[in-house]
C-alpha cells in the first residue's frame, strides 16, 4: 500500500500548522464568518446543527498500510475530542460529530500523526477519490483500480488551477465490468476497459450526480490510453472551471452544464482543450506507472488448502445455522486461493448506520492486525471490509465479530440500510433519516423473511441533497418539509450498480411513523408479483410502478395517512 513520503508528510503537517493560525484569527476575531468558511471547508470541517462536524479523508476506501494503528488513532480521537464515536459515510470517509472548533487543529495534528488529514473532503474542489471496497482482490477485476486511484490523489491534491471550481468535484475508478463504486453517478466516471488490441485504457464518464438534480453520467470517450488520464482530467475540469455556473449554486454542477451542451457538445468541447494538455508533463511516463503500482503489490499470502477448507466451512455452517448464514451474506470471493473477504456490518438494529464506537474501533483494529494483515476498508454502504481473511480462521473470526456487535448477517439485505446523519445533525435536513432507518428495521426483524426477499437496497436521505443516495436506492426514502413539519417521499426502482437508473416517485408523502407499514404494503406487492428467485429490481423493471402505487395509495390510506405533498 501507498505510504507517505517525507514530501507527503510534510505538506499535510503545515497544512495543519496553517489551518491552526487560521482558526486562532477567526476565533479572536480577526477573520469573519464568510472569510473563514472556505478555509474551513477546505480542512473538512462544517458547522452543523448543534455542532461542527469534521470529515477525515480515506484514500479510495482504505486505511492502508499500519490502518489498524489509524483505526486505534481515531478511537482514541473519538474519546479525546468527541462522544465517543464516529460515523462511516457513503463515500467512504469518516465524519466526527462533536468536535470543539478551538480543538479541531488539534485532532488534524494527531490525524498527520499516522498519515491521515481532512483535506479535499469537502469545498469547492476535487474530492478525494473513490474506488471498489474490493479492489486488488476481487476475482472479476481486469485490472486492480487502486494505483490508479493513487495517481489521481497526488495530482489532485492541493491542484491550484482547480482549488476553487464552481462546485464540489467527485471521481471514481471501477477496474470490474460490474460497478462497485457508483461511477455512473459522480462527476467523473473512470472504468477500465481493454480494447480490441488487448491495450488496457479507461472508458471516461462525465456528468453523474444524485442532489436536487439526479443525472446518470455520459460516456464521453469509450476508450483513454492509461498514459493521457491526467492530461484528459486536466482537459475536462478546464472546460468545467471555465464554463460552469457560478452565478447560482444549484446549477453549477458539471452534470448541468453537460446536459445543457448535451455529452456530444461536451465531448467536443474536452477534445478541443486536450488538444493543448494533451503532450504537456502531466502524460504519464511507463516509469511513473511502474512507480505508483511498485506500491500495490500482493502481501505474502500463506498457502491455504482451499478445498479441505471449504469442506471445513460447509461442517461448521451445517452445525451451525447463525455462522452459515453469516457466511452466505458476510463473505466473497478472494482471487486468492483459501482466503475470503468479510464485511462486517455496522448495521445491527439500534444504531445508527455507518456508526462505530472508540471500543468498537479498537476491536476492529485487533480484528485486522490478528486475521486481515492489519487491513481496513470502508464501503460505500457504511460497512468496513477485512480483505485478506483465511478461510481457516472464519468461525473464530465470526464469534468474536459478534462479540463486538458486527456480525449482523445483513450484507445486501432489506436491513443494511444506507443512511444519512440527517435532521439529527445536519443543519441542511428536512427531516431525520435515523429513527426512520431504526423503524424500519425493528419492523423486518424476521431475519427469514428479509433473506427470502433477496439482495434489496433501501436507503434513506433527510433532504435533496441525497447524502443517503435514496435516487439510487432499489426503495428509496427523502426527508421533506412541509410547513415545518417531517414527511417521507418514496422512490422505487433506483439501482447503482452497472446497470444505474434513477428511482421514480411512489407519490404523495408520509409521516414518519406510517414508514414501516408503506415499505411493508410495497414489499408485499413484490413477493406476490415476483417469479422464481427474481430480485426486487428486476420485478419492478418487468411490472413498473403502478402495483406498488396502487397497493400503497389505497383510498382509506390516502385518506387518513397520507398529505398532498408531491416532494421536492
Amino acid at each position: 500500500m501507498y505510504i507517505y513520503n517525507e514530501q507527503d508528510q510534510r505538506i499535510i503537517e503545515q497544512r495543519v500548522e496553517q489551518f491552526r493560525r487560521q482558526t486562532n484569527r477567526y476565533l479572536a476575531g480577526k477573520l469573519t464568518e464568510d472569510e473563514f468558511l472556505p478555509l474551513r471547508l477546505q480542512n473538512g470541517l462544517y458547522i452543523q446543527r448543534l455542532a461542527p462536524m469534521l470529515r477525515i479523508a480515506v484514500p479510495y476506501g482504505l486505511l492502508y498500510l499500519l490502518n489498524s494503528k489509524k483505526l486505534r488513532k481515531l478511537a482514541h480521537i473519538a474519546r479525546t475530542y468527541d462522544k465517543g464515536y464516529c460515523h462511516f459515510t457513503t463515500r467512504q470517509n469518516i465524519q466526527f460529530n462533536w468536535p470543539q472548533l478551538e480543538e479541531v487543529p488539534d485532532i488534524l495534528a494527531e490525524l498527520a500523526e499516522v498519515q491521515m488529514h481532512a483535506v479535499q473532503t469537502s469545498g469547492n474542489c476535487i474530492r478525494n477519490t473513490t474506488s471498489d471496497e474490493f479492489a486488488g482482490v476481487a476475482q472479476d477485476e481486469l485490472e486492480d483500480p487502486r494505483p490508479w486511484c493513487e495517481i489521481i490523489r497526488q495530482w489532485s491534491t492541493f491542484h491550484p488551477e482547480f482549488a476553487f471550481l464552481p462546485r464540489k468535484f467527485k471521481i471514481a475508478v471501477s477496474g470490474t465490468d460490474g460497478d462497485r463504486a457508483a461511477i455512473q453517478i459522480h462527476d467523473i466516471g473512470l472504468q477500465i476497459v481493454k480494447n480490441d488490441t488487448g491495450e488496457i485504457g479507461f472508458k471516461v464518464l462525465v456528468g453523474g450526480g444524485l442532489g436536487r438534480t439526479p443525472v446518470v453520467g455520459s460516456v464521453i470517450r469509450e476508450f483513454l490510453s492509461k498514459e493521457d488520464l491526467l492530461t484528459y482530467l486536466d482537459a475536462i475540469l478546464r472546460v468545467y472551471n471555465r464554463h460552469g455556473n457560478r452565478a447560482n449554486k444549484y446549477k453549477a454542477r458539471i452534470k448541468i452544464l453537460v446536459r445543457a451542451w448535451t455529452p456530444e457538445v461536451f465531448a467536443q468541447e474536452v477534445e478541443s482543450e486536450w488538444e493543448y494538455t494533451k503532450e504537456t508533463p502531466g502524460k504519464l511516463t511507463s516509469e511513473e506507472v511502474n512507480r505508483v503500482k511498485g506500491f500495490f503489490t500482493l502481501p505474502s499470502y500463506e498457502t491455504q488448502d482451499d478445498a479441505a477448507e471449504e469442506q471445513n466451512l460447509a461442517e461448521f455452517a451445517k452445525n451451525n445455522i447463525a455462522f452459515g448464514k453469516w457466511l452466505q451474506r458476510n463473505t466473497r470471493a478472494h482471487r486468492v486461493p483459501g482466503y475470503t473477504s468479510v464485511t462486517l456490518s455496522l448495521k445491527p438494529t439500534g444504531v445508527a448506520p455507518g456508526d462505530v464506537t472508540d471500543t468498537q474501533l479498537d476491536t476492529i483494529a485487533d480484528l485486522a492486525d490478528q486475521y486481515s494483515l492489519g487491513e481496513i476498508r470502508v464501503t460505500h454502504s457504511q460497512n468496513l471490509v477485512l480483505a485478506d481473511v483465511k478461510k481457516s480462521d472464519l468461525f473464530e473470526l465470526w464469534q468474536k465479530a459478534k462479540s463486538g456487535g458486527f456480525a449482523t448477517p445483513n450484507i445486501g439485505t432489506l436491513t443494511d440500510i444506507i443512511c444519512c446523519p440527517g435532521g439529527d445533525f445536519c443543519s441542511l435536513a428536512n427531516a431525520k433519516s435515523i429513527p426512520v432507518a431504526e423503524a424500519i428495521q425493528r419492523k423486518f426483524d424476521d431475519m427469514d423473511y428479509v433473506y427470502d426477499l433477496g439482495d434489496l437496497t433501501l436507503n434513506i436521505s433527510g433532504c435533496m441533497n441525497a447524502c443517503g443516495h435514496h435516487h439510487v436506492g432499489n426503495i428509496g426514502i427523502l426527508g421533506v418539509d412541509k410547513k415545518g413539519e417531517e414527511f417521507y417521499q418514496i422512490q422505487l426502482g433506483g439501482s447503482s450498480d452497472t446497470n444505474t437508473t434513477l428511482g421514480n416517485v411512489l407519490g404523495p408523502s408520509f409521516g414518519r411513523d406510517d414508514m414501516p407499514e408503506m415499505i411493508e404494503k410495497i414489499l408485499d406487492v413484490y413477493v406476490e408479483n415476483r417469479k422464481g428467485d427474481e430480485l426486487f429490481i428486476d420485478t419492478y423493471r418487468r411490472i413498473g410502478l403502478s402495483p406498488f402505487k396502487e397497493s400503497v395509495y389505497s383510498k382509506e390510506i390516502q385518506t387518513s395517512k397520507t398529505t398532498d405533498h408531491k416532494g421536492a
